[in-house]
Protein backbone atom coordinates (compact mmCIF):
# COMPACT_ATOMS: atom_id res chain seq x y z
CA UNK A 1 0.00 0.00 0.00
CA UNK A 2 1.27 3.48 -1.30
CA UNK A 3 2.28 5.95 2.22
CA UNK A 4 0.66 9.66 2.85
CA UNK A 5 2.14 12.09 0.70
CA UNK A 6 2.60 15.13 3.23
CA UNK A 7 3.27 18.88 1.70
CA UNK A 8 4.10 21.10 5.00
CA UNK A 9 2.15 24.55 4.91
CA UNK A 10 4.63 26.30 7.26
CA UNK A 11 2.99 29.11 9.73
CA UNK A 12 5.88 31.21 8.46
CA UNK A 13 4.89 30.76 4.89
CA UNK A 14 1.05 31.65 5.91
CA UNK A 15 -0.54 35.11 5.17
CA UNK A 16 -0.24 37.25 7.75
CA UNK A 17 -1.61 40.70 8.58
CA UNK A 18 -1.56 42.55 11.79
CA UNK A 19 -4.11 45.35 12.02
CA UNK A 20 -3.85 45.89 15.42
CA UNK A 21 -7.60 44.90 16.89
CA UNK A 22 -7.07 41.98 14.79
CA UNK A 23 -3.97 39.54 14.55
CA UNK A 24 -4.72 36.57 11.69
CA UNK A 25 -2.79 34.00 9.91
CA UNK A 26 -4.11 32.83 6.51
CA UNK A 27 -3.38 28.90 5.27
CA UNK A 28 -5.29 29.77 2.22
CA UNK A 29 -5.68 32.71 0.06
CA UNK A 30 -8.25 35.67 1.82
CA UNK A 31 -8.56 39.05 1.49
CA UNK A 32 -5.18 40.84 0.72
CA UNK A 33 -3.37 38.04 0.75
CA UNK A 34 -3.57 36.16 -2.19
CA UNK A 35 -1.25 33.12 -3.51
CA UNK A 36 -2.48 30.67 -6.28
CA UNK A 37 -0.31 28.18 -5.06
CA UNK A 38 -2.95 27.40 -1.92
CA UNK A 39 -6.70 28.97 -3.08
CA UNK A 40 -8.34 26.18 -1.45
CA UNK A 41 -7.84 22.22 -1.32
CA UNK A 42 -11.13 20.21 -2.22
CA UNK A 43 -13.41 21.94 -0.76
CA UNK A 44 -11.54 23.77 2.17
CA UNK A 45 -11.60 27.02 1.25
CA UNK A 46 -10.68 29.06 4.01
CA UNK A 47 -8.40 28.60 7.70
CA UNK A 48 -7.79 31.58 9.42
CA UNK A 49 -6.40 31.37 12.84
CA UNK A 50 -7.61 35.02 14.09
CA UNK A 51 -6.75 36.73 17.76
CA UNK A 52 -9.28 39.38 17.72
CA UNK A 53 -8.54 42.10 20.93
CA UNK A 54 -11.19 43.13 23.47
CA UNK A 55 -14.40 45.27 22.73
CA UNK A 56 -13.59 44.98 18.55
CA UNK A 57 -14.31 42.73 15.95
CA UNK A 58 -15.83 42.06 12.32
CA UNK A 59 -18.88 44.51 12.03
CA UNK A 60 -21.57 43.09 10.58
CA UNK A 61 -21.06 41.96 7.01
CA UNK A 62 -23.01 39.50 4.52
CA UNK A 63 -22.06 35.96 2.85
CA UNK A 64 -23.84 32.94 0.83
CA UNK A 65 -23.17 29.61 -0.69
CA UNK A 66 -20.39 29.40 2.37
CA UNK A 67 -20.56 26.96 5.05
CA UNK A 68 -18.48 29.16 8.03
CA UNK A 69 -17.31 27.46 11.24
CA UNK A 70 -16.03 29.29 13.95
CA UNK A 71 -13.72 26.96 16.44
CA UNK A 72 -12.94 28.46 19.44
CA UNK A 73 -9.84 28.58 21.14
CA UNK A 74 -9.37 30.60 24.22
CA UNK A 75 -11.38 33.85 25.50
CA UNK A 76 -15.53 34.11 24.22
CA UNK A 77 -16.79 35.13 20.56
CA UNK A 78 -20.07 37.02 20.26
CA UNK A 79 -22.19 36.48 17.80
CA UNK A 80 -25.33 37.78 15.93
CA UNK A 81 -26.92 37.49 12.76
CA UNK A 82 -29.87 38.24 10.70
CA UNK A 83 -31.94 34.66 11.15
CA UNK A 84 -31.80 36.33 14.85
CA UNK A 85 -28.99 33.90 17.00
CA UNK A 86 -27.20 36.04 19.34
CA UNK A 87 -25.04 33.98 20.94
CA UNK A 88 -21.59 33.58 23.17
CA UNK A 89 -19.26 31.03 22.32
CA UNK A 90 -16.52 30.14 24.14
CA UNK A 91 -13.38 27.38 24.71
CA UNK A 92 -14.99 24.41 23.40
CA UNK A 93 -17.78 25.35 21.53
CA UNK A 94 -17.67 25.41 17.37
CA UNK A 95 -20.55 27.54 15.38
CA UNK A 96 -21.82 26.73 11.72
CA UNK A 97 -23.68 29.10 10.20
CA UNK A 98 -24.96 27.16 6.49
CA UNK A 99 -25.25 30.65 4.50
CA UNK A 100 -27.21 29.66 1.32
CA UNK A 101 -28.59 31.75 0.01
CA UNK A 102 -27.50 34.56 2.22
CA UNK A 103 -27.21 35.76 5.52
CA UNK A 104 -25.09 38.67 7.49
CA UNK A 105 -23.41 38.07 10.77
CA UNK A 106 -20.94 40.36 12.99
CA UNK A 107 -18.12 38.37 14.88
CA UNK A 108 -16.76 40.18 18.06
CA UNK A 109 -14.66 39.39 21.05
CA UNK A 110 -16.92 39.29 24.15
CA UNK A 111 -15.99 40.97 27.38
CA UNK A 112 -12.64 42.41 28.45
CA UNK A 113 -10.85 40.03 26.93
CA UNK A 114 -9.01 39.02 23.71
CA UNK A 115 -10.34 36.00 21.67
CA UNK A 116 -8.60 33.34 19.72
CA UNK A 117 -10.47 31.37 16.85
CA UNK A 118 -10.07 29.44 14.20
CA UNK A 119 -12.76 30.82 11.25
CA UNK A 120 -12.81 28.09 8.46
CA UNK A 121 -14.93 28.18 5.39
CA UNK A 122 -15.95 25.39 2.96
CA UNK A 123 -17.90 25.09 -0.27
CA UNK A 124 -21.18 23.85 -0.37
CA UNK A 125 -22.44 20.43 -2.71
CA UNK A 126 -25.68 22.37 -3.18
CA UNK A 127 -26.27 25.98 -3.78
CA UNK A 128 -29.51 28.24 -2.91
CA UNK A 129 -30.43 26.61 0.34
CA UNK A 130 -31.88 28.03 3.09
CA UNK A 131 -29.47 29.65 5.74
CA UNK A 132 -29.33 27.47 8.80
CA UNK A 133 -26.97 27.96 12.22
CA UNK A 134 -25.47 25.00 14.41
CA UNK A 135 -23.78 25.20 17.86
CA UNK A 136 -22.20 22.54 19.28
CA UNK A 137 -19.70 21.98 22.32
CA UNK A 138 -17.16 19.64 22.88
CA UNK A 139 -15.37 19.84 26.35
CA UNK A 140 -11.35 18.88 26.66
CA UNK A 141 -12.08 15.84 28.28
CA UNK A 142 -13.75 14.77 25.48
CA UNK A 143 -11.25 15.11 22.72
CA UNK A 144 -8.50 14.56 25.43
CA UNK A 145 -6.29 11.81 23.15
CA UNK A 146 -9.07 10.97 20.82
CA UNK A 147 -10.81 12.41 17.70
CA UNK A 148 -13.65 13.79 18.56
CA UNK A 149 -15.89 14.48 15.02
CA UNK A 150 -17.09 18.38 15.32
CA UNK A 151 -18.41 18.61 11.68
CA UNK A 152 -19.97 16.23 9.71
CA UNK A 153 -21.25 16.25 6.37
CA UNK A 154 -25.24 16.14 6.58
CA UNK A 155 -25.90 12.69 5.60
CA UNK A 156 -23.52 11.03 7.26
CA UNK A 157 -24.09 8.39 9.90
CA UNK A 158 -25.06 9.84 13.51
CA UNK A 159 -25.33 13.66 11.94
CA UNK A 160 -29.02 14.79 13.50
CA UNK A 161 -29.44 17.06 10.49
CA UNK A 162 -31.85 19.91 11.09
CA UNK A 163 -33.55 18.46 14.63
CA UNK A 164 -31.04 20.13 16.81
CA UNK A 165 -30.56 23.50 15.36
CA UNK A 166 -28.90 26.12 17.34
CA UNK A 167 -27.99 27.42 20.95
CA UNK A 168 -26.20 23.88 21.92
CA UNK A 169 -28.90 21.75 21.49
CA UNK A 170 -27.59 18.77 19.89
CA UNK A 171 -24.82 16.14 20.64
CA UNK A 172 -22.51 14.85 17.64
CA UNK A 173 -21.16 16.79 15.03
CA UNK A 174 -22.25 19.92 13.25
CA UNK A 175 -23.80 19.28 9.96
CA UNK A 176 -22.11 20.59 7.06
CA UNK A 177 -23.29 20.87 3.11
CA UNK A 178 -19.88 20.29 2.11
CA UNK A 179 -18.05 16.66 1.72
CA UNK A 180 -15.96 17.05 4.84
CA UNK A 181 -15.63 15.83 8.32
CA UNK A 182 -13.52 17.71 10.53
CA UNK A 183 -12.11 15.79 13.84
CA UNK A 184 -10.30 17.82 16.74
CA UNK A 185 -8.14 16.30 19.85
CA UNK A 186 -5.89 17.48 22.57
CA UNK A 187 -3.41 14.83 22.43
CA UNK A 188 -0.99 14.77 25.12
CA UNK A 189 3.22 14.32 25.67
CA UNK A 190 4.10 10.74 23.85
CA UNK A 191 1.03 9.97 23.37
CA UNK A 192 -0.40 8.59 19.07
CA UNK A 193 -3.38 8.59 17.58
CA UNK A 194 -4.67 7.24 14.19
CA UNK A 195 -7.53 7.98 11.75
CA UNK A 196 -8.90 6.42 8.74
CA UNK A 197 -9.57 8.76 6.27
CA UNK A 198 -12.86 7.77 4.15
CA UNK A 199 -11.44 10.85 1.40
CA UNK A 200 -8.40 10.21 -0.65
CA UNK A 201 -7.14 14.14 0.62
CA UNK A 202 -7.11 15.49 3.84
CA UNK A 203 -5.78 18.43 5.83
CA UNK A 204 -3.94 19.16 9.43
CA UNK A 205 -3.21 21.51 11.29
CA UNK A 206 -1.35 22.54 14.45
CA UNK A 207 -3.46 24.94 16.67
CA UNK A 208 -1.26 28.18 18.12
CA UNK A 209 -2.33 28.18 21.85
CA UNK A 210 1.07 29.19 23.01
CA UNK A 211 1.33 32.41 21.82
CA UNK A 212 0.69 34.56 19.11
CA UNK A 213 4.17 34.61 16.86
CA UNK A 214 4.94 36.00 13.50
CA UNK A 215 8.55 33.93 13.03
CA UNK A 216 8.77 30.12 12.94
CA UNK A 217 6.33 28.31 15.52
CA UNK A 218 7.14 27.75 18.79
CA UNK A 219 5.13 25.16 21.39
CA UNK A 220 3.44 21.78 20.92
CA UNK A 221 5.46 19.89 18.42
CA UNK A 222 3.93 16.69 16.34
CA UNK A 223 5.04 13.95 13.58
CA UNK A 224 2.05 13.65 10.97
CA UNK A 225 2.73 11.19 8.90
CA UNK A 226 6.64 11.11 9.78
CA UNK A 227 6.75 14.91 8.51
CA UNK A 228 7.15 17.18 12.11
CA UNK A 229 5.14 19.99 12.19
CA UNK A 230 4.62 22.67 15.45
CA UNK A 231 2.66 24.95 16.31
CA UNK A 232 0.85 27.20 12.93
CA UNK A 233 1.67 24.35 11.17
CA UNK A 234 -0.88 22.78 8.59
CA UNK A 235 -0.07 20.45 6.03
CA UNK A 236 -1.58 18.96 2.86
CA UNK A 237 -2.55 14.92 2.81
CA UNK A 238 -3.01 12.61 -0.25
CA UNK A 239 -4.31 9.82 1.14
CA UNK A 240 -4.03 6.39 -0.77
CA UNK A 241 -7.41 4.02 -0.46
CA UNK A 242 -8.22 3.36 3.63
CA UNK A 243 -5.01 4.96 4.54
CA UNK A 244 -4.09 6.08 8.17
CA UNK A 245 -3.27 9.31 9.35
CA UNK A 246 -1.33 9.01 12.32
CA UNK A 247 -0.53 11.55 14.28
CA UNK A 248 2.46 11.54 17.47
CA UNK A 249 2.78 14.02 20.02
CA UNK A 250 7.21 14.69 19.87
CA UNK A 251 7.04 17.84 22.04
CA UNK A 252 7.21 18.89 25.84
CA UNK A 253 3.13 20.06 26.07
CA UNK A 254 -0.05 18.80 24.97
CA UNK A 255 -0.97 19.73 20.94
CA UNK A 256 -4.54 20.79 19.80
CA UNK A 257 -4.66 19.05 16.25
CA UNK A 258 -7.51 19.71 13.98
CA UNK A 259 -7.66 17.28 10.75
CA UNK A 260 -10.25 17.27 7.86
CA UNK A 261 -11.02 14.65 5.76
CA UNK A 262 -12.08 15.65 2.32
CA UNK A 263 -13.09 13.66 -1.01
Amino acid sequence: MSEIKVIPRYSQDRGHADHDWLKTFHSFSFAMYQDFNHEKYSSLRVINEDRVAARTGFGTHSHREFEIFSYVVEGELEHKDSMGNIEVLKRGDLQLTSAGTGISHSEKAHGNKPVHFLQIWSLPSTSRLQPKYFTRHFSDDEKRDTWVRVVANVNAEGVQKDLREGSKQGEGPAPVQSPLTMYATLLRQGQSLGQMMKGSKGYVHVVMRSGYNEGAANGATVRVAGQTLREGDGAYLQVPLAGEVLVENIGDRIAEVILFDLE
